[in-house]
Formats: structure tokens, C-alpha cells, sequence
């Protein structure tokens, strides 16, 4: 892939925030509350002609500047999302981000500074086989490979858009009132236990039946949540009437929990990504702060941990506020609404990403899962890794940022 240029970058950077206009917002504010496939009806809504909405959402497409795609119901498919962190013992780096390849249940993985200096993996296991799972992480310190391995179970994901009464989009600017969101999570009233976003991220799903077409269906949306039906009947070779009836199934058994939006709402050069994590003191002010961080333009995604009381939140942040966020979280533990708070970086220059393992399925709710062949595997590519390979960096391409 060609490199730009400096000046190109920028350029492209300027080319797509000018793209973050009124009309364009409006648009995305209606695909996430219609839905991202319908565009003949999100037309009717906005009262805009359908060529021009389908141009624009094009070119926002085109530009890099949104990305649609389904988060599947991991839990009703059998299946526990946990982030993987680990610590590379020096000269390690290579076959500790491969150790973790050896499953195949990543979808994930960045190199991260903070919390954990090494690799941030989410990693989505088969929930009969989480035990095995941790085990065959664990035993990376044993060999040699890493100081340290940690596994952080998580429940169901809530994305937000970029909270736009922030935005000036005749400026294309940004308003950052850290003393106003502050208050908004000190003085925000604290609801029951069984608030219903709580509830939604710890309830246990009601079973469904589904086979390997619907995980293949419902991985085609992970990749793109706007995959034509005509799309969908190709790969099955079946009629379209067949590809939409299958579609419509799998969207009624609830096996995709919801259409993410990716949009890069601050310019990426100059903006970085981070993952925060909240420790609460009871369930109560978990589940109350969870809807206050909706309205945060800088917070993409929250997940609660398994078994605690704590929130990870996925930041997106302009360079020069990181200071106000550090500040902004060591207020919220000084008010009592956090115990503590830890957070990393993440390199979203290192991000490689797939979808769920789906080939691994076996019909009637089985995954596929062995350490012993991933202890071989293992074995082999402890063995395969000689010398003149570790000795061998190799570097990425030079950033244009620091050209």
C-alpha cells in the first residue's frame, strides 16, 4: 500500500472532518435509530431525496469516516467476550502475539502502554470452555514468554454515537465542558438495582436455536452491517426470497444485539485511544454512571466486568484533553463515585481485527475447542522460532505524522 505524503494526510484528515456537517450528522443519528439498512426509510424521515442520501452516506463510507457493523449476542451464540492482557517478557513480542492467535477466538488485538505494557486481546471463547481457556493463557509465564497474563470476563457492550450537542458543525469544532459532564455523573440520580440497562448486561439470554448458516449470516454483518441480501444468496447460492427469510431469522432470534457505528468524530492525528476502567462501589452507581457516559462525546463503548463492580469504557480522545480526563476521573473518585479508576493506550496503528471463530462450530451448540492440539501447535512454534528469526525486527512503515 502506497504511503502518503505529510501534506496528503492532512489533507485527507481536513477532507474528512469537513464531512462531519449538519446534514451528514442527521443522517447517522436517523440510521442508528431506524436502523442502517433501510435507506428508502431513513429518505422519508429526513424528508431527503434517496440519491442524496445514499450519496452522502457513500462518501462517508468511502472516506473512513463511518463504519456500520453488528455486534452478534455472544452469550446466545455460546460464546463470553474477556480481554486478554498480557506482558511480553523481552524479545517475547512475537511469540506472545501468536501464542494468543493459536485458539482462533480472537476478533482483536492492539499493543497497549499503561495498566498493561504489551498486548490488549478480546478474545471470544466458548463459555463451556472458559477454565480450559484461562489455562492455556496462563501457562505463557511458565514457559517464558510473559511477566504477566490477565483475563478480564466481560458482559454485554453498549456503543454510543458521539454526543453531537458538543459539536459545532459550523465550525467543526468540539466543546469539551469536563465541569458539566462532571456534574452531570456527581448529581445524576441513582436508580434502582434493576435498572434496565443493568438488568440487559446481566440477565442470562433466553436459549435459541440457530445453526452454521445463521453464524454465517451473522458474521457477513459483523463485517458489514449494510451486506445486500443479494450478497447473502450468492454465498449460499439460494434465491433471494431464501437469503431474506434467512436474514429476517436471525435478526427476530436477536443473534445480532446491535449495529455498531464507528465514526471518527476527532481528527486521528491527533487523537488517541484509550480503554478506562471504572471500579464502583455497589451496582447502583455502576449502573447509573453507565447511562451518564452515553453522553460523553469521547466515549465509544462501555462493557461490565464479570463478577465486579467495575465498567470498561473504550475513549477516543483528542491529544491535549488527556489531562482533563485524568483530572476528570480523579475528581469522580474524590465525589465517591469510583473507587478507583486504571487505564491504558491502545496503538489503533497496530489493530488487527477478524470476526468471531464461526468455523469452529460444530451444530447443536458445540464449539470446537482442545488445548491439547493448541498445546502442540504451541510446541511447534516455540520449536519453529529460532534464533535468526527473533533476531530479525520487524519495524512498521514510517508514521506521516512523523515524517
Amino acid at each position: 500500500m502506497e504511503i502518503p505524503t505529510p501534506d496528503e494526510y492532512f489533507r485527507r484528515i481536513h477532507r474528512m472532518m469537513q464531512l462531519l456537517d449538519e446534514g451528514n450528522i442527521r443522517i447517522v443519528q436517523a440510521m442508528k435509530e431506524y436502523g442502517p439498512r433501510n435507506l428508502q426509510l431513513i429518505a422519508r424521515k429526513l424528508l431527503t431525496p434517496y440519491p442524496t442520501l445514499y450519496s452522502r452516506v457513500s462518501r462517508l463510507s468511502q472516506e473512513g469516516l463511518l463504519r456500520i457493523w453488528g455486534m452478534p449476542d455472544f452469550e446466545k451464540i455460546g460464546l463470553t467476550r474477556g480481554v486478554v492482557l498480557v506482558n511480553p517478557l523481552p524479545g517475547k513480542d512475537l511469540l506472545v502475539r501468536e501464542a494468543l492467535k493459536i485458539p482462533g477466538y480472537w476478533i482483536r488485538h492492539m499493543r497497549c502502554v499503561g495498566d498493561c505494557n504489551g498486548y490488549h486481546f478480546v478474545q471470544c471463547v466458548p463459555t463451556d470452555h472458559l477454565r480450559e481457556f484461562e489455562e492455556y493463557i496462563q501457562q505463557l509465564v511458565p514457559l517464558g514468554l510473559a511477566s504477566n497474563c490477565k483475563i478480564n470476563w466481560l458482559g454485554h457492550q453498549h456503543t454510543f454515537l458521539p454526543n453531537f450537542d458538543y459539536y459545532d458543525s459550523q465550525k467543526k469544532r468540539w466543546r469539551f465542558d469536563w465541569k458539566e459532564w462532571l456534574n452531570l455523573i456527581t448529581s445524576g440520580p441513582e436508580p434502582a438495582v434493576d435498572d434496565e440497562i443493568f438488568r440487559a448486561a446481566s440477565s442470562h439470554p433466553d436459549p435459541v436455536s440457530f445453526d452454521s448458516r445463521d453464524l454465517y449470516v451473522v458474521k457477513e454483518l459483523m463485517k458489514d452491517a449494510r451486506v445486500s441480501l443479494a450478497d447473502i444468496a450468492r454465498m449460499f447460492d439460494i434465491t433471494l426470497p431464501a437469503a431474506k427469510y434467512r436474514f429476517e431469522s436471525v435478526m427476530k432470534k436477536g443473534l445480532v444485539r446491535e449495529f455498531v457505528f464507528d465514526i471518527l468524530p476527532y481528527a486521528p492525528a491527533v487523537s488517541d485511544l484509550y480503554e478506562v476502567r471504572f471500579d464502583f462501589k455497589n451496582e447502583a452507581a455502576l449502573s447509573a454512571s453507565e447511562r451518564s457516559f452515553a453522553k460523553l462525546p469521547f466515549v465509544l463503548n462501555v462493557s461490565q466486568m464479570k463478577g465486579l463492580t467495575s465498567l470498561v469504557a473504550r475513549v477516543y480522545l483528542p491529544r491535549g484533553e488527556m489531562n482533563n480526563l485524568i483530572t476528570f476521573m480523579t475528581a469522580l473518585a474524590q465525589n465517591g463515585i469510583i473507587t478507583n479508576f486504571t487505564y491504558m493506550w491502545l496503538d489503533s496503528a497496530t489493530l488487527n481485527a477478524q470476526t468471531f471463530g464461526f468455523k469452529k462450530y460444530r451444530e447443536k451448540g458445540e464449539w470446537y475447542y482442545s488445548n491439547n492440539d493448541y498445546g502442540i501447535t504451541l510446541h511447534n512454534l516455540l520449536g519453529s522460532f529460532g534464533k535468526e528469526v527473533l533476531t530479525q525486527p520487524a519495524f512498521e512503515p514510517m508514521s506521516p505524522i512523523t515524517a
